[in-house]
């Protein structure tokens, strides 16, 4: 789907996707109210959202975090814009991409393939999941000490962690990278399938890409652009997506 104010822009938009091989244009908007209008009777067709920044009324932004709340599942989205600026609040929102204008075929079919391997990690860490849930139904006499533990392979050894003491987590494309004891680790699986073995009520996901320790985080900072980030105990500072600003809510009780 493709929106945009302008329509010659729309149309070259359009034009450009015509070009890539296994892309169809399902349907255009030339603002947010469309755009959502057309993601609640027929988003389930839609796997790209290019977006772009500056429409009157409800600019590429405020679409996102409306969809976040009213369309499940969003489609992917590629932030599109004149203004080069927007990048850093764009990748804080979650997207996939962020292409400026004007448009050119060469980055254009590099953003598709991003997204189709995203898409394709998705789905495969989806069936992994499954598949650990099957497992997890089998192993129901495995004692609960093990469900803590994950072994790592570092430099040719197996290392042995222990999940409850993980202070944070980054997805790095087909890996994830575990922040345990000051050291830290990669690990060949998805950020969703490693959340779904960490306590609940502990680990928040502040990202698409980050899970953080909600006992490590000691601040929470509001930037000017309107985005925030999160202050860990190590000093490191992380992004909080636009999409998961209601989870820090729960902590800071004041975050809009």
């Amino acid at each position: 789907m493709v929106v945009d104010d302008e329509p010659l822009a729309v149309e070259r938009m359009c034009a450009l996707l015509a070009r890539i091989p296994d892309v169809a244009v399902v349907a255009t908007a030339e603002c947010g109210q469309d755009a959502i209008a057309a993601m609640a009777t027929g988003g389930a067709g839609i796997d790209i959202l290019f977006l772009d920044v500056e429409m009157p009324q409800l600019d590429g932004f405020d679409l996102i975090e409306q969809l976040t709340r009213q369309v499940e599942p969003i489609p992917y989205i590629v932030l599109v814009t004149a203004h080069e600026c927007h990048a850093p609040l764009a990748f804080d929102s979650g997207v996939v991409d962020f292409l400026t204008k004007p448009v050119r075929l060469g980055r254009l079919e590099t953003a598709v393939a991003r997204v189709a391997r995203t898409i394709g990690h998705a789905q495969a860490a989806l069936r992994l999941d499954e598949v650990r849930e099957q497992l997890a139904a089998l192993r129901g006499s495995v004692d609960s000490r093990a469900a803590n533990i994950l072994w790592v392979q570092r430099r040719g050894e197996s290392v042995r962690i222990d999940l409850r003491k993980i202070e944070r987590l980054q997805a790095e494309g087909e890996y994830v990278r575990l922040f345990v004891d000051g050291g830290d680790y990669l690990h060949r699986e998805s950020l969703t399938a490693l959340l779904a073995q960490l306590e609940p009520d502990r680990y928040l996901r502040i990202h698409r890409s980050s899970v953080v320790d909600a006992d490590a985080i000691v601040g929470v900072r509001r930037r000017a652009t309107g985005s925030y980030q999160a202050i860990m105990r190590d000093g490191t500072v992380l992004p909080v997506g636009r999409s998961y600003r209601a989870v820090v809510r729960k902590l800071t009780n004041r975050i809009s």
